[in-house]
């Protein structure tokens, strides 16, 4: 079984799979939502959820640089427990502080990335290292 990594926005999540044995994660999709509309893309997560065979989904948790919750890891949050409700899959969190900013870095850092192909692979990106980071914690 595989674990799904979630890097949760107001526009778009993006998606990570982890593989069979849980050691590496890879980006798979970016799904576009409305959340000010109330489009949160849950039936195609689903959908990735039975393709893929996924036990546990991981979702990044944009904590504040304190460490407290603010309103995005609030929406994250209610992201994750809707998801829960409607997939039946335990939800776990990861701190993704500065997870974006770290795929921008490395993207810009590739150099042959233009902005506008980084805006398009930034949230699965970031999904990915989300993902990645709790695999890491938890094979320990």
């Amino acid at each position: 079984m595989r674990k799904m990594g979630l890097d949760v926005g107001s526009k778009t999540v993006g998606i990570a799979v982890s593989d069979p044995l849980g050691w590496t994660a890879q980006g798979i999709e970016i799904i576009r939502i409305n959340e000010a509309e109330g489009d949160f893309g849950f039936d195609r997560v689903q959908e990735l959820i039975e393709e893929h065979k996924v036990d546990q989904l991981v979702i990044g948790l944009p904590k504040n640089m304190n460490n407290s919750i603010g309103p995005r890891a609030e929406a994250s949050m209610a992201y994750g427990k809707k998801i829960e409700e409607l997939s039946g899959v335990p939800v776990a969190y990861q701190d993704e502080r500065l997870t974006t900013v770290e795929a921008e870095r490395m993207l810009v850092e590739e150099g042959n990335v233009s902005r506008s192909k980084r805006k398009k692979v930034i949230d699965k990106l970031a999904a990915v290292m989300i993902l990645q980071n709790y695999l890491d914690k938890t094979s320990n």
